[in-house]
């Protein structure tokens, strides 16, 4: 139920050692629940078990445990996981991509115990306000920056592949898993692009009439779809009618800084802005907000890969909305 202010309070939560801004569940069929979560100088990885998945009405309706922690060196920009990430057997598997303050990629990989490894990799002029792992084979990852610029590069190796040029800074980049040969990528100036990975050349483009753009994502239940905010918009694209947005409508009061779909349906999404770390869930068939939650710290915005649940981050703690579809 709401609250006296009209928020709509986080269904779970539980706690971290440090102040999260960056929430990412891993998006894959062999780690579902799996959470990742960063602050200033470290990475923590859990496991949620929700009561639904486990479809046992005796068990909690959620069972949180804490996994481990990562020593990060610098504060954590953006978390992208790996479609190696497996916990459907031993030993566990845990592979993630994240994005520094220092504008380095680290890529971990992990057992969850004892082993453990990063590779670094350099190259970014300024900060890096993204990434993406390839969601097929999990070989590539992709980076946009402050620098304007999209790289490329091979996490076997720790090389840069490819440095595609922007018009202005990178604010998102998207990997589809339904057309894993293409690459999204929105720049604060406006304009959203579709990359042709085997040419190297744009296809398509989408436009804002508001700017700056500061987050956008492509929708995994309908590839024709993309969302995003800018100044303090939601903004929805149907890229089989219009190079122009559908629907725009109002997010936040002062500047946004999240746009990220619901995996179960493409009627939902989540914004986040603007004062604190303020949180609206979205669904497009009802023409309601079912979640409106104000914070004051915290960030990342992130969606269960099979259940209608999202989370956030307001201080030390991960907060989780259970959403009726």
């Amino acid at each position: 139920m709401p609250s006296a202010n009209g928020a709509v309070p986080s269904t779970f939560s539980f706690e971290s050692v440090q102040d999260v801004n960056v929430v990412e569940f891993c998006p894959f069929d062999k780690a579902a629940g799996i959470i990742a979560y960063g602050g200033e100088n470290r990475v923590a990885l859990g496991m949620c078990l929700f009561q639904e998945e486990a479809q046992d009405s005796h068990l909690p309706l959620l069972q949180f445990k804490h996994i481990t922690d990562f020593h990060h060196g610098t504060r954590v920009l953006s978390i992208a996981w790996s479609p190696k990430t497996n916990i459907q057997h031993l030993p566990y598997s845990f592979q993630f991509c994240t994005a520094g303050e220092d504008r380095k990629l680290r890529y971990f990989t992990s057992d969850g115990k004892d082993s453990s490894t990063v590779t670094t990799l350099e190259g970014h002029l300024s900060y890096i306000n993204d990434c993406v792992i390839e969601p097929v084979s999990g070989l590539n990852v992709a980076s946009v920056s402050d620098d304007h610029t999209c790289r490329l590069w091979d996490l076997e190796t720790g090389a840069e592949k490819t440095c595609i040029p922007l018009g202005s800074a990178g604010m998102s980049v998207k990997w589809n898993p339904v057309e894993p040969n293409k690459l999204m990528v929105a720049e604060k100036n406006g304009i959203i692009r579709f990359y042709d990975l085997v040419s190297q050349q744009p296809i398509m483009s989408l436009s804002t009439e508001q700017l700056p753009l500061i987050s956008a994502d492509w929708c995994k239940t309908n590839a024709l779809k993309v969302g995003a905010v800018a100044k303090d918009d939601w903004l929805i694209w149907d890229m089989s009618k219009s190079s122009l947005p559908e629907v725009v409508e109002q997010a936040h009061l002062k500047g946004v800084s999240k746009f990220r779909w619901s995996h179960v349906h493409e009627n939902l999404f989540a914004t986040t802005g603007c004062p604190g770390n303020h949180i609206n869930v979205y669904h497009m068939g009802h023409h309601k907000i079912p979640v409106s939650c104000q914070m004051r710290t915290g960030g990342g915005l992130s969606w269960h890969p099979f259940l209608p649940v999202c989370a956030s981050a307001g201080g030390h703690k991960v907060h989780l909305w259970f959403l009726e579809v």
